[in-house]
């Protein structure tokens, strides 16, 4: 059964085409002739989704609409009408219709406008319960959002890294969320009172990284006519973070692994070492070993700030915690712009669903900003995303790895659990995407553990 309709007109004969037209598509109809019933069978059962006539004896199809929306919210309510004029039709959605149909009802186009109320309810209710689990306290994670395998596995390690006083190595994409990893390792380790200093090493000039990281004292080089700390020294009794580690310049970084290795360092231009006591947390978006492999980077240094290594996923392979940002990203800049930006459509998800992400959660971060600072509505609609999403089209990620030649079983067995992981194990979920019923992902699973799911003989 796809779903249950309670239809809501005072002439029988309308009830049972309706019935007799949706059965074949899997709805289970249950009728009722007047509105004051509609509301008392909607009290006793679980519907998902109304359909009325607009003009009936008695409550008309707008005052029960209004109803519903007041005791079901969330309830889609179809509107039938037979005069077919555009006020009727404002008249319904002003009351809290999902749509309208025109009489005399077509039965194929009527079961399509049912499914996509039911996938719009079923989505609402997604939305409802992500926004819930954002509800949570974010102190301890910093703000690192999430329910996708990949990134509770991040946030299982991070208490165990921050115990620790060793150096981590963060490493992800451009836009993963690195930043808050840090900030989260900090907050959690016996440092959390002391400072905590970011510095993003690619935007500072070569020539001035040194003195920014180790200080100098007056007249070391031109310009310097004051004796400055270093952000080793500032971080004193804290955590230092420095951010696109990798593109610290080759001679730098030898003075960087004595300063790890001794606990020492020298300002520019001084005679004297200073004692630095400061956690070190680094980040990068380049794969360090590679680069340590091909001279780009010390390999010393590398095994010395990797000593435990937190590797962020980009969001393209987090595709249940999309919805979850999305919909945190849109409180959050509903609530700055003062605007009643409640949620989106289901074509919004959709699009936001099978998009790349080349950006990662940065990218939908300043996508949902951009969104609810253009629509006019109360759900984002599709012509308030940018063009790229709106045209986008669903396609392999092009840094995923080529199958290895394999029998179709195989490749099949391998495609079905990998689903499964992206679901978070939801059958029924995995099912509608694999367009299988349930039943049949069933026996091929069992099939799998039993180890019975053989090639058929050629």
């Amino acid at each position: 059964m796809k779903g249950r309709i309670l239809m809501v007109d005072d002439e029988p004969a309308m009830c049972d085409l309706v019935e007799a037209g949706m059965g074949p598509h899997g709805y289970e109809v249950h009728s009722e002739l007047s509105g004051a019933a509609a509301l008392k069978a909607l009290s006793q059962t679980d519907f998902d989704v109304v359909l009325t006539d607009l003009n009936m004896r008695g409550m008309g199809g707008l005052e029960l609409c209004t109803q519903i929306c007041e005791l079901r919210p969330g309830l889609p309510v179809v509107v039938i009408t037979g005069f077919g004029s555009m006020e009727a039709a404002i008249e319904a959605i002003r009351a809290g219709a999902y749509d309208f149909v025109n009489k005399p009802v077509e039965l194929d186009a009527l079961a399509l406008l049912i499914a996509r109320a039911i996938e719009h309810r079923r989505l609402q209710r997604e939305l409802r319960v992500l926004r819930r689990r954002v509800r949570y306290d974010e102190r301890d994670s910093a703000g690192i959002i999430g329910e996708s395998v990949a990134i509770r596995r991040v946030l299982d390690l991070i208490p165990k890294a921050a115990r620790s006083d060793v150096p981590v190595l963060v490493s992800g994409e451009t836009g993963t969320g690195k930043e808050l990893v840090a900030r989260a390792l900090h907050q959690q380790s016996p440092v959390a009172g002391g400072p905590f200093v970011p510095v993003n090493c690619a935007a500072i000039p070569e020539t001035l990284l040194e003195s920014e990281l180790f200080g100098h004292v007056k007249g070391a080089f031109t310009d310097a006519g004051n004796t400055r700390k270093g952000l080793f020294v500032q971080a004193s009794g804290g955590t230092l973070f420095l951010d696109e580690v990798g593109e610290i310049p080759l001679g730098l970084q030898s003075t960087l692994l004595r300063c790890l290795q001794e606990g020492r360092i020298r300002p520019v231009g001084a005679d004297t070492e200073t004692t630095v006591n400061c956690r070190l947390i680094t980040a990068t978006n380049r794969d360090l070993r590679v680069e340590a492999e091909s001279g780009r980077f010390r390999s010393d240094l590398y095994y010395r700030l990797a000593v435990i290594r937190i590797s962020m996923p980009p969001l393209r392979t987090r595709a249940g915690d999309v919805l979850l940002l999305a919909q945190l990203f849109l409180d959050r800049a509903s609530e700055r712009s003062g605007r009643r930006v409640v949620g989106m459509t289901t074509p919004v998800a959709r699009s936001l669903m099978s998009y790349h992400w080349p950006g990662n959660v940065r990218e939908l971060e300043n996508c949902m900003e951009r969104a609810v600072a253009l629509t006019e509505h109360e759900r984002l609609i599709l012509e308030d995303l940018p063009s790229e999403l709106r045209q986008h089209r669903a396609r392999p990620d092009p840094g995923a790895e080529p199958a290895a030649l394999a029998s179709l079983t195989v490749v099949e067995r391998q495609h079905i659990y990998r689903v499964l992981e992206a679901v978070e194990g939801n059958k029924s979920m995995a099912a509608q995407i694999l367009g299988m019923d349930r039943r049949t992902l069933y026996r091929k699973l069992e099939r799998f553990e039993r180890g019975t799911e053989e090639d058929p003989p050629i």
